[in-house]
């Protein structure tokens, strides 16, 4: 039986996406005081403040989760409010908004830039590197998350059967990926300044309905268009089963932070991913290019074991994807661009 209820219509996907699930209860349930997700009107935010909250009402615990975001949808912003998430809008660079946010135990850090980085490099280091250093200082007496990215650690060879894990050298390519390292090491350096407890989250690729590589593939294939072979493989996790691990990732923040890569246990083959939606959708398949021996690819037997294995499985996220572009359901028009080799965003 699925773990996936797909949506009969749009209204419906964030509130089934947001459900409390046992993993998140039991995070809840471990940890003490409030959480505060900073940058939370991104692709992941709302999903992960609204799983927290529904969680922590669901117990009936005295939590209370906290976002703050530009909110430039006053519509996002009205939704978390419905959910019981209270939301402060503001600009986490000015220094009066962000030291005006509350004190509070918990404190996760969503925000960054990636898309536009081959044009405005110095906002790339200044969202995904400054801010992060003045965020990690402002909270210090906080637990703290951060997420990060699998592109620090640059292409291996899929052959090999593993991706790169906590432990592989960073080999990052392109100003994103570097300005990520430096993001991580913001939070490494004042976890051990200020004895601060952090986990820091290296994420590829999270899933959903209306968003992610699955919905990339799937909608090029809907549409009869060539599906781009130049990064031949990948990881993918469902979204909420990444915000449940998420929840339960902060029991185990450390000085220095513990590092965890969080995807699914597969690499997929573009190929065999594309021609799978043909058969779901009934269409033709087209490619172009040729797979490359190498691709961007994460192992995550250390959060598995640490957290639990992601319980929706690959089938499942296929046929979720498939039911919902075959519909012609909406999406978020963003292409995630997994296919980029040389960094640039």
């Amino acid at each position: 039986m699925s773990t996936i209820t797909v949506p009969q219509v749009a209204d419906e996907v964030d509130e089934i996406t947001s459900r409390p699930t046992d993993r998140s209860l039991s995070a809840i349930e471990q940890l003490d005081g409030d959480l505060l997700i900073l940058g939370a009107g991104g692709k992941l935010g709302p999903t992960l403040a609204v799983m927290a909250q529904r969680s922590i009402d669901q117990l009936g615990a005295k939590q209370q989760v906290i976002a703050a975001s530009r909110f430039s949808n006053p519509q996002a912003r009205a939704a978390l409010e419905q959910c019981g998430v209270q939301t402060i809008a503001g600009d986490l660079f000015d220094r009066s908004f962000l030291n005006s946010l509350p004190d509070c135990r918990n404190v996760l850090f969503l925000a960054g830039m990636k898309f536009g980085t081959s044009g405005n490099a110095a906002a790339t280091w200044a969202a995904n590197v400054f801010l992060p250093g003045v965020v990690s200082e402002r909270f210090r007496d906080s637990r703290q998350l951060c997420f990060s990215t699998g592109n620090i650690y640059g292409l291996v060879d899929h052959q090999s059967g593993r991706g790169s894990t906590e432990t592989s050298p960073l080999d990052p390519v392109g100003e994103y990926a570097n300005s990520c390292v430096g993001r991580e090491r913001m939070f490494e350096y004042f976890s051990q300044q200020n004895d601060t407890p952090c986990v820091i989250i290296r994420l590829n690729y999270a899933s959903e309905f209306r968003y992610g590589v699955l919905v990339d593939i799937a909608t090029k294939v809907m549409q009869g268009e060539p599906v781009d072979l130049a990064m031949g493989y990948f990881n993918a996790i469902w979204q909420p089963d990444a915000c449940a691990m998420t929840l339960a990732s902060l029991v185990h923040a450390s000085c220095p932070p513990c590092i965890l890569n969080m995807t699914g246990t597969e690499i997929l083959s573009v190929r065999e991913v594309a021609t799978r939606f043909g058969e779901l959708l009934d269409r033709p398949v087209a490619f172009t290019g040729e797979e490359a021996p190498s691709a961007l690819l994460n192992d995550s037997r250390k959060s598995h074991e640490l957290l639990g294995t992601p319980p929706t499985t690959v089938d499942e996220m296929l046929a979720a994807t498939a039911q919902w572009v075959s519909r012609g359901m909406p999406t978020w028009g963003k292409p995630t661009h997994f296919q980029v080799r040389d960094g640039k965003f």
